[in-house]
């Protein structure tokens, strides 16, 4: 019989995915590395063993659980936030496990597969423009819990705390264990920031000497889904400039290269924000005679297969 978690209204099995997020696979890449230091190790958390398929199962269902328990969710409300795909994809399938309606604004530039899986899992979608971004897609989500607070309970991943807690409480303890506190370089992407603010400051108050890094696109307008530009766009309330340091600038051609490097050199077929975080942790590794650096790659390349010109490359 299935243990189960009650609340006002929800009844969770904690036996079912749930209880499958986190503890992703710490994996040393090899061919690429070539030509560091043989004293510097460059490992990444393998976050597409997620149930969902991507990191942003962690905090999602630390906004669900914690918002079930506030009872936010209760009276059938619907789950309302905005996303570039990953997150509402996180989203949907917890929804779709606990009885929960989700609806998301997304921008038209999100990938077919995305949009396929969100219809898949149920959820209910509205597309923003394009050439707007992952800020469009926040302004029509709280257009939308403006104007209808009984019907949505706004999530609003950039800004609640519960999306920088799940890495606090998970990835960050993760990593300390995996590298048996070895870890002298963490490097996250910067999009709602919550993966490099919580896992950060849980490797830091363990580690008072390890170097918190980040990185970011190099100009506003750029084709690395998930992440953001933080000059020019909206910035999360959760994200503290002071503790992430100066972004490294990642150009888009780098990661598009690096993706197909990865599938060819390393046998990992990830997604694009993925290929970035190995394009910012190995700048980072090529300046160092020794250490241990570890960055997350988001997802894997599955959600982009229909960007053609991306895996065609020569």
């Amino acid at each position: 019989m299935a243990v189960l978690e009650m609340t006002d209204s929800n009844i969770i099995p904690l036996d079912g995915i749930a209880s499958h997020v986190g503890n992703t696979p710490l994996i040393p890449l090899h061919r690429v590395t070539l030509g560091l230091s043989p004293r510097v190790k460059v490992f990444f958390k393998a976050e597409w063993f997620n149930p969902g398929g991507s990191v942003k199962d962690r905090p999602a269902l630390n906004i669900i659980k914690t918002a079930l328990a506030n009872g936010d969710l209760s009276n059938g409300k619907r789950l309302l936030d905005s996303t570039s795909g990953n997150m509402g994809i996180s989203y949907a399938t917890f929804g779709a496990a606990f009885g929960i309606p989700v609806t998301f604004a997304i921008p038209g530039s999100a990938s077919t597969e995305r949009l396929t899986l969100l219809r898949a899992l149920g959820a209910e979608f509205i597309i923003t423009d394009p050439s707007e971004g992952s800020d469009g897609a926040i302004m029509v989500a709280r257009q939308l819990a403006a104007e209808k607070p009984d019907l949505y309970w706004y999530a609003n991943q950039y800004n609640n705390p519960a999306n920088w807690q799940a890495h606090y409480l998970s990835t960050g303890p993760e990593i300390l264990a995996q590298t048996k506190g070895q870890v002298t370089h963490y490097i996250a992407g910067l999009g709602t920031s919550g993966t490099l603010m919580g896992t950060g400051k849980y490797l830091r108050e363990k580690l008072p000497n390890v170097k918190i890094l980040s990185f970011q696109p190099d100009a506003s307008f750029h084709g690395l889904e998930g992440l953001k530009h933080m000059p020019t766009a909206i910035k999360p309330e959760i994200y503290d400039e002071s503790f992430a340091g100066e972004p490294l600038p990642v150009k888009t051609e780098a990661a598009h290269e690096m993706t197909l490097r990865l599938a060819r050199e390393e046998g990992l077929f990830v997604g694009i924000s993925s290929a970035a975080a190995a394009v910012a942790a190995l700048q980072v590794a090529s300046q160092l005679d020794e250490g241990v650096v570890v960055t997350v790659f988001p997802d894997a390349g599955y959600k982009y297969l229909s960007d053609k010109a991306l895996w065609e490359g020569k």
